[in-house]
């Protein structure tokens, strides 16, 4: 197991601004580059969090009132995954019976736990049923061509954030959508990016019994849910999420805004069509922060991600799975940039990009044709290694690193419950990151539970941190449970908690100088 040098001076620094004074990069004789004061506490996040909040944004599967696909009382979409101030962002809700209906809008924090606050209601409107069209008999795609039902333009005083379109029918059905209000122009200490590509990947409405598509599956016929051979290639933007319109594993990302707003971190949002679309620059901030499952990346992503490890901007990705499928998004109709997800897996694209077909990346070769040359080992550290059945503990490894410091666990101790659904590993067959020294802070046996046979045999999950020579740090937390230990009552977990406190506090100290 790799280990880092100079750890022991490195942790008795502590993660306080103060203690980096005279921290110089690994590996070098230079003073890093002098930054602005971290703002954690005063900041506009610690300041919108004081503000009064609502439970109404919640919109919960099991609520008799929450709408269903195969009913489909009210569900509808939004004209873009991220707007910005000025931004006209439009709203387009179908309803089983015409019926008026509202749109409430709803920011997503802390909010003395309430987990957000209602901004907006739009006046009183109309709806009525609209048509779910077929799949594309070439794609798969489905395409809703919905008219706007409500355009609302985003307001100047409005912070960078996670937010939520409820839709409220007359008759008390619910249903939503989530949607990003960005502010790339303004530097933050922390940018949240929220993995709108792998919502869109999971994404298989409408689950009607008949129609439904996304990559993995579609219906092989009526009422029986197929495999790959009844799958999409292209995912449109252009439909609601399925059933009550949270997507897929988007949990993971609230349970993380919640906790780092509460925290008062300074942190801004954007998504990763806005990564692929170019918005976002590395270097306005101190650490980038990939919360949820976040498998679909395209060539400009990951781009985006390489070059701010290169200028010392820190990466943590809080789930596992991460940037393992190489997709293409395309702008659909034209009219509203990046609006559809393109990945052909194991069948042949008929468009290959400049980085190659849309396969897993590890099966990608580099510019010099290296062989699995773009495994996303080679920036993470570790990479998607299984699928558990049922949970299992994660194993800690390295307690004396600064990681693990205030958690009280020992080497060898089990943290229960926190490997599940996907778990990363370190393997050896694979590139690794250059000019960086990994530390492996867990080691944690499990049973894969994928494939025929009831699975591929024993694997150990990983969390993994690399740091770079200039002090930059990649972290991965191998795991879908990592966010939810964070706030989720069936999963918090304290020590979880402060390790992720000590990580960001450390990204932040190590991006200033005194």
């Amino acid at each position: 197991m790799s280990k880092i040098t100079r750890r022991t001076a490195i942790g008795a620094l502590g993660v306080g601004v103060a203690g980096v004074a005279g921290y110089r990069y690994l590996g070098t004789d230079t003073e890093p580059p002098v930054r602005k004061a971290t703002s954690t506490g005063h900041n506009l996040a610690s300041i919108e969090n004081t503000r009064a909040g609502s439970a109404s944004w919640r919109v919960t599967p099991d609520d008799p009132r929450t709408s269903k696909d195969r009913a489909g009382q009210i569900q509808g979409y939004a004209s873009t995954t991220s707007a910005a101030h000025g931004d006209a962002l439009a709203f387009h809700v179908s309803l089983r019976t015409p019926q008026p209906f509202r749109i409430e809008i709803h920011r997503l924090g802390h909010y003395a736990g309430s987990g957000g606050r209602l901004l907006v209601t739009s006046p009183r409107l109309d709806g009525g049923p609209r048509a779910a069209p077929r799949p594309h008999p070439a794609t798969g795609a489905i395409v809703c061509d919905w008219p706007a039902s409500w355009e609302l333009r985003i307001p100047g005083t409005w912070l960078s954030g996670t937010y939520l379109a409820v839709f409220v029918a007359e008759d008390g059905h619910r249903s939503c959508t989530p949607f990003v209000v960005r502010d790339t122009d303004r530097s933050s200490d922390v940018l949240v990016v929220l993995p709108f590509a792998t919502y869109q990947a999971y994404n298989q409405w409408p689950l009607d019994g008949r129609t439904g598509k996304n990559l993995y599956k579609g219906y092989a016929r009526p009422g029986v849910v197929g495999n790959n051979k009844h799958r999409a290639f292209h995912v449109s933007f252009e439909r609601p999420y399925s059933d009550h319109g949270l997507p897929r594993w988007s949990e993971l990302d609230i349970s993380f805004v919640q906790w780092a707003e509460q925290h008062g971190y300074d942190v801004s949002y954007a998504t990763s069509v806005d990564l692929h679309e170019g918005r976002v620059d590395p270097e306005r901030y101190a650490a980038m922060v990939f919360p949820g499952h976040d498998e679909y990346w395209s060539g400009p992503m990951r781009d985006v991600v390489e070059r701010a490890v290169s200028v010392g901007t820190h990466i943590a990705f809080l789930a596992a799975n991460n940037i393992y499928f190489h997709v293409r998004l395309t702008d659909g109709d034209g009219r509203r940039g990046a609006r559809t997800v393109v990945c052909f897996k194991q069948d042949e694209d008929p468009r290959p990009d400049a980085n190659g077909p849309t396969t897993r990346w590890r099966d990608l070769g580099n510019e010099r044709g290296k062989k699995r040359g773009k495994a996303e080992q080679g920036l993470l550290g570790v990479q998607y290694n299984g699928i558990l059945a049922t949970p299992a503990p994660l194993v800690v490894r390295e307690p004396g690193h600064w990681f693990w410091a205030g958690t009280g666990l020992r080497d060898g101790e089990g943290i229960p419950d926190l490997v599940g659904v996907e778990a990363d590993g370190y393997d050896r067959s694979m590139p690794v990151p250059e000019d960086a020294e990994r530390t492996l802070l867990s080691e944690s046996p499990y049973g894969d539970s994928w494939g025929k046979g009831g699975g591929r045999g024993r694997r150990i999950q990983n969390t993994s941190l690399c740091e770079h020579e200039d002090g930059t740090l990649v972290f991965v937390a191998g795991t879908f449970h990592w966010s939810l230990a964070l706030t989720d009552p069936a999963h918090r977990d304290p020590r979880v908690q402060r390790a992720t406190k000590n990580l960001l506090d450390e990204m932040l100290a190590r991006h200033t100088t005194a």
